[in-house]
């Protein structure tokens, strides 16, 4: 597609809006529809645009292999981290309440990062899923 400014100029707009809708869906979650599931497949959906756009070998310059893995263990670790805060202070695993002396407070931090940390791993999930299966079908192309 390197013959196509208008196509790649527009696409660069695009992915900037894209990924700040995912952070939009991310952080209205708590008070409406959305949450870290859905900002993560729109975040990654904003890479995979780019990898069409430019390329494999340019997406995976810009989010390589190894930064999508620690993105997938980041993310479950952030969540269970939540769970286990709450076991150290007292509560339940993933009782949002201790994290903060007033409880709705505590709800509000534990929510939060307990959807940041989805949003993260959905977002590396997505993303390994894709780059397995696109690097597969450049490998057929070229006739492996």
């Amino acid at each position: 597609m390197k013959d196509y400014l208008v196509l790649r100029v527009i696409a660069k707009m695009m992915i900037a809006f894209m990924l700040l809708f995912a952070f939009y869906v991310q952080f209205h979650g708590d008070f409406g529809p959305g949450g870290g599931f859905q900002a993560g497949v729109i975040a990654a959906a904003a890479i995979v645009f780019y990898a069409i756009i430019y390329g494999l070998p340019a997406a995976r310059a810009v989010v390589p292999d190894r930064l999508v893995e620690t993105m997938i263990a980041l993310g479950v670790l952030l969540y269970a981290g939540v769970g286990v805060a709450g076991l150290l202070l007292g509560g339940n695993y993933l009782d949002y309440f201790v994290l903060h002396a007033n409880p709705v407070e505590g709800q509000h931090r534990g929510i939060f990062w307990v959807e940041a940390g989805v949003l993260i791993t959905v977002a590396g999930v997505m993303l390994k899923i894709f780059y397995m299966f696109a690097a597969k079908a450049d490998n057929t192309e070229d006739g492996a």
